[in-house]
């Protein structure tokens, strides 16, 4: 499955996570809900998966733990915040860039509008 469908899958996810939730929850909640119905839905999940960080020569253990990776592809960054910022924005493409995957998505759960708090990061350092 490539990124763009499993990101049709994430979307579909957060949308029945959000309808069935609400917001106003702590984020732990909403990453355990989500990596279960993404479960659910047949794809494979890994969720707090701790990475490594290459630093010059070194790599170093557990320097950062992704929130979800759906399908070892697709990082999703959860937040409950009442305002996403640009620093969530540049987190989850750092994460992209040390992982060498292509796709993330960051979703804000403490939102009056989920569609609009959902967002497609895309790793710039890749060559396609």
């Amino acid at each position: 499955m490539k990124e763009n469908e499993i990101s049709f899958y994430i979307r579909k996810c957060i949308f029945s996570v959000y309808n069935e939730l609400g917001p106003g929850l702590l984020e732990k909640v909403y990453e355990k809900v989500l990596a279960h119905e993404l479960q659910n839905n047949g794809l494979s999940v890994k969720s707090q998966v701790p990475m490594k960080v290459k630093y010059k020569d070194t790599f170093i253990d557990s320097s950062f733990i992704a929130d979800i990776i759906v399908e070892n592809k697709v990082i999703i960054e959860v937040k409950a915040v009442a305002e996403i910022k640009n620093v969530h924005h540049q987190q989850l493409l750092t994460y992209l860039k040390l992982t060498n995957l292509k796709l993330g998505i960051l979703v804000n759960f403490y939102t009056d509008y989920i569609d609009k708090s959902i967002f497609r990061k895309i790793n710039g350092n890749l060559d396609y």
